[in-house]
């Protein structure tokens, strides 16, 4: 038995990305062939010329923010789906609501992957605390644990006592569930002098896993590794390393982009998380998740190619209500767009000395002449309905953190 899950974790990164890049035309054509919104979004390309990564960004970005609105406009999926409601496997419902479609398939969210990299292998028992009531989070798991060859225990949340009993009589090698839900368990067995010692391994995610709580993992003998997905696309990218940064998936093509455009931004710049699954029933392309992340310098030191980002840095969406009025990171997008002498931008909003909405739009430029300013400006006027102040700023002098938006005001 390997410590990879299987051969195309340890590919060349050339081979991957043609794999990949090859099965695009197919892919988009029949989107576009088969669900109503991918045939308007794509209607003016030609499928046959997506053939790398930049064909491909010239494909708009559809945000995880346009979902409930769609969905509204379309029910349920709006149009995303290529198949009919009743030739799915099942169906969930997020906070929103928005609606997510599940194909009657095996590991159809792809977690056998991150599992394998848990240190969990076939035979081991699972004890799976992820939902699995309305939202997917616990057959991802399930069902990637099963395709496996493992057995699950379905605890689902809550019912801390019942789940420590179970886990004290079942004896369960490993745990999926958050981190936090984790930590409550043991401090819980402990409270009841159960012995839930069989736990070894543990995937976790939805929510960030804290340096103090893995070392504390750690100090009682289980292996911990994160993974990040959602509940659209499936898995994402996984932990093999502790503090490596995680992989993508094999499944996936990932960008990342600047927030509020389409536009992939250098290796190491953070951006949002943009992400297409090569999924016939549900075929997401550049789907942005609304995260931001930013890719690393090489590969993983335990061997698999694939590119790596640093993991969840915080959300893209930062859209500010200025006197009134939404400002949006596309919009800022827009402005820069128009002056190609400006290389990068963030616009800054305070409150004067009166307390009234003040914007100031930072850009990166070798230029600092008052006509480039007021041109600026003008966009910012004509795009925005609102008055900003332009400021030059040195190149590479922004922070890289992502922020488009920079929303310094107090309301306390």
């Amino acid at each position: 038995m390997t410590d990879y899950y299987d051969d195309l974790e340890c590919r060349d990164p050339e081979q991957r990305e043609k794999t990949l890049l090859s099965a695009l035309p197919t892919h988009i054509a029949h989107a576009k062939n088969n669900a109503p919104f991918f045939g308007s979004l794509l209607k003016d390309i030609d499928p046959r010329s997506i053939t790398n990564r930049a064909a491909l960004s010239a494909i708009p970005v559809t945000r995880k923010s346009e979902l409930m609105s769609l969905q509204k406009q379309d029910a349920p999926f709006g149009g995303m789906t290529t198949v009919a409601a009743g030739r799915l496997g099942r169906i969930f419902s997020s906070p929103g609501p928005i609606y997510e479609p599940q194909a009657a398939t095996g590991d159809y969210w792809r977690f056998g992957r991150a599992l394998w990299a848990a240190g969990i292998r076939p035979g081991d028992v699972v004890h799976n605390t992820f939902s699995y009531h309305f939202t997917p989070a616990g057959f991802m798991v399930d069902l990637g644990a099963q395709a496996m060859g493992c057995a699950v225990f379905p605890a689902g949340i809550g019912q801390t006592e019942m789940q420590v009993q179970t886990i004290a009589d079942v004896r369960p090698n490993a745990y999926g569930g958050t981190p936090s839900f984790l930590k409550i368990l043991l401090e819980k067995a402990d409270e009841l002098k159960a012995d839930v010692s069989s736990i070894r391994n543990a995937l976790v995610g939805g929510e960030a896993l804290l340096p103090a709580v893995r070392e504390g993992l750690i100090a009682r003998g289980i292996n911990v590794r994160q993974c990040y997905g959602t509940a659209e696309l499936g898995l994402i990218a996984y932990e093999s390393e502790p503090n490596a940064g995680l992989i993508a998936d094999e499944g996936v093509i990932l960008e990342i982009v600047r927030p509020g455009t389409n536009d992939p931004v250098d290796e190491g710049e953070v951006g949002e998380v943009v992400v297409t699954i090569l999924v016939p029933e549900y075929p997401l392309i550049r789907f942005g998740t609304g995260d931001l992340s930013a890719i690393l310098a090489g590969t993983s030191p335990c061997g698999r190619t694939n590119m790596r980002i640093k993991g969840w840095m915080g959300r893209a969406d930062q859209t500010a209500k200025v006197k009134g009025m939404f400002v949006h990171p596309s919009q800022i997008g827009q402005v820069a767009a128009r002056h190609p002498q400006v290389s990068r931008v963030r616009l800054t909003i305070d409150h004067d000395e009166k307390s009234n909405d003040r914007m100031t739009l930072q850009c990166e430029s070798d230029a600092n002449d008052e006509t480039l300013a007021a041109a600026i400006a003008d966009s910012i006027r004509e795009v925005t309905k609102l008055r900003g102040a332009v400021k030059f700023v040195a190149i590479d002098s922004l922070p890289n953190d992502g922020k488009v938006i920079n929303d310094l005001r107090k309301f306390d």
